[in-house]
This record gives structure tokens, sequence and C-alpha cells, in this order.
């Protein structure tokens, strides 16, 4: 049994992912480290915050250092010495996006609004071409290319490549991305059917598609649930970008989602109350660059702050001898004052990316282990009224 359900308290759920390299408690947040790193934080900072599960990124690691050199190094779990389950995406969310943000830089350069994403990004019937961001250099993916460089990654959780349908497509775009998505899906699975080079098991999940149409979203639900994946994700521009569109869209498939699967919202944690959204619709798993990124610009998470943001750079942190946030238990609460971290940040030195790092991460992933504990109790929704007033 890959997932286990645990308990149940509506429609929010625990349990346990199973894999080789250990098992995942659910719900729980995956910090993310796109190129076999954690920005800022070592090994031993992700297994103090908690994490049971990172995520690492097929797209930035095929480019640097290459699948070959990360398999000819044991796999990316002993290429970074972490001995913890991990997760890989397919790449296309990244092929897909970057091939817009250069066109977008491109335009800005000339003042044109014209798309010249065509030029980046070519998707036909088979897969994508693309150019490397870093040098321009010419790639292609498939299903069975982005299947092939998983394997030799050797994570214990790969993800099927799949069209990443932008909010703005119309309906028969998104159509067409979907049944393209679910053509892949089906090779993805073949290509799966071949053992990687590495001794330990990789499940295969499985990605809804469908834009922001209701009946696309469910034909793609049936789709991907019929299919013998691991796991069910469920991906799209709007899902963590938009938190009103993420929750519809849970609800739109929600009796289409087979209980025995783990399931995973791609890019959901952008703002710690966005968990309680997903969890509360049964979300298993759910990752975001953003609590690495915006502390390394200064911003912490704080309870007892309205939006649970404060910025550290600012002045009124200049004398304080309080901890970033009386309830985390994170190392830098409990060994360093705002008034430090404060002058480590105005001082640009490196500490505070690390010390601002550690904090994001563990509170996300303490805020996880306490919902986990309100589900068992049958408390979830006492616990999110704590959060959400």
């Amino acid at each position: 049994m890959v997932f286990e359900q645990l308990r149940a308290d509506g429609r929010a759920r625990t349990g346990v992912i199973h894999t080789d390299h250990g098992d995942i408690l659910t719900p729980t947040f995956m910090p993310v480290g796109t190129q076999a790193t954690v920005k800022a934080l070592d090994n031993r900072d992700i297994t103090e915050a908690g994490a049971s599960v990172i995520l690492a990124n097929t797209y930035h690691l095929h480019l640097r250092p290459g699948e070959d050199v990360v398999a000819a190094l044991g796999g990316v779990h002993r290429f970074m010495n972490y001995d913890g389950p991990m997760l890989t995406d397919s790449g296309g969310f990244q092929v897909f996006s970057l091939g817009v943000q250069r066109d977008e830089k491109e335009n800005a350069k000339t003042n044109t609004t014209e798309n010249k994403s065509a030029s980046k990004v070519k998707i036909d019937l088979d897969g994508v071409s693309f150019r490397s961001h870093l040098d321009g250099s010419a790639h292609r993916f498939t299903p069975e290319i982005a299947i092939d460089i998983q394997h030799k990654l050797g994570a214990d959780i790969i993800m099927a490549f799949d069209i990443c349908t932008p909010d703005a497509a119309s309906e028969q775009e998104a159509r067409d991305a979907m049944e393209i998505t679910h053509a892949w899906a089906k090779r993805c699975i073949a290509a799966h059917s071949v053992p990687g080079p590495h001794a330990w098991k990789q499940l295969l999940f499985g990605i809804i598609q469908g834009a922001n149409y209701k009946e696309l979203r469910r034909e793609s639900a049936r789709e991907i649930a019929s299919l013998p994946f691991d796991g069910i994700a469920i991906g799209g521009e709007s899902i963590g970008y938009n938190m009103v569109m993420t929750a519809e869209t849970l609800d739109w498939i929600a009796d289409l989602l087979p209980e025995n699967k783990a399931r995973y919202t791609m890019g959901v944690g952008y703002n710690p109350l966005d968990i309680f959204v997903v969890v509360e619709r049964g979300v298993d798993i759910f990752d975001c660059v953003a609590p690495t990124r915006v502390a390394r610009n200064g911003t912490l998470y704080c309870r007892e702050s309205e939006n649970l943001k404060i910025n550290l750079r600012n002045a009124e942190h200049k004398l304080s001898k309080r901890p970033i946030d009386d309830w985390c238990d994170c190392y830098t609460c409990k060994n360093h004052t705002r008034a430090y971290v404060h002058h480590l940040f105005k001082t640009e030195e490196l500490l505070a990316y690390k010390l601002a790092s550690v904090h994001n991460v563990r509170f996300m992933l303490k805020l996880c282990e306490e919902i986990r504990i309100a589900i068992t109790r049958g408390e979830f929704s006492t616990y999110k009224a704590e959060w959400i007033k």
C-alpha cells in the first residue's frame, strides 16, 4: 500500500505515504530544493525543521549538472547526502513558464506586447522543444524523456509529464492541452514500467488539468483517476496562485478523487493560511518556493501579525529583544532576537538568509504538525478558527 489514510475530520484527513526512503506523514508541506538544495539550508537544517519530504526540479537538474551525472553519483539522495523521501516534478511547468518569462523580458526591452513564446517553446503531440534559459541550448522533453530523466535522478515520487494550462486559456485551448496531457500520462505509465537504474521503488503521480473549466476538470479527474498512478496531483496555473479558484477546483472534483491515493496540489503555500484551504478539501501534500524566497528578502512569518508576515529589514526591529515569533520553536527563534536578524539583513551578512529560511520552513512544518494533531482529535475546524478570524 502506497498511501494509508489514518484519520478523517470532514474532508480533511491524515495519512502516510510509504516510500523506500521513509514515511511521509500527511498533510504536509514540501520544502522546495530546486537544484538539489533548499536554498540557504543544509540537510541538518531541513531535518531539524521536521521535513518528511522535499522537492527537486527535473528541468533545472537536467540542465545542471545533468541527470547522467546525478545517476553516476548514486542518484539525487546520495548526490546531496539526503536520506529522506524526495519528489521531482516533471519539468513541464518550468518549460512553459520560463518560456513566457523570457518573452516578457524581451518584450519589455523592445517595448512590445507581442507574445513570441512559440519561438521559445514549441509543443507538439509528441513532446516539447525548448531552449535553456542559461545558454540558449536546444532541448526536448517527451513523456519518455521526462520519465527517463526522473528515473536517473532517483526521487521516490516522480511526476507524469503534462502541459501546465494557463488561466487565460480558452476552453478549446484548455481541452486540447488536457487531451495531450492524458495521452502523455499513458505514455509515462508505459515508460515507467521499465525500471530505472536505482534499487528503490519510484512512485508515479498523474496530474489533473483542465484550467478553470468545471467540466474539463471533472473529465480530467475521471481520466487520471482511472489510470494506475500511485497518487494524483492537481496542476495548472491557478492552483496555488489563485486560492479562490484552487478551492473551487478542488470542490468540483472532490467526488472523483479516490480515497486510497495521495493528493498533491502543486504550488500551494505562498501564505501559511493557504494550507487550510487545501487541507480542508482532502489534500495531502503541497509545495511552494515562497517560504524560502520571501525569507531571503527579509519577510518572515509571524502568527501575531495581521497578515502573518513581518519585514525584519524595517527599523522597528532594530532594538527588539523578542524572537521572530513566540509560537515558533525553530532554531532561529530559540537562539536569536529580531534585532540580531535585522542587523544581519542590514549588513548583508549571509547568515541572515539561513536564519530567516530556517524560521519560515519550520513555521510551515509546525503548522502542518498541529493540523495533523487537530484532525486526529476531530478538532480541525476549531484549530482553523484560531488562525483564520
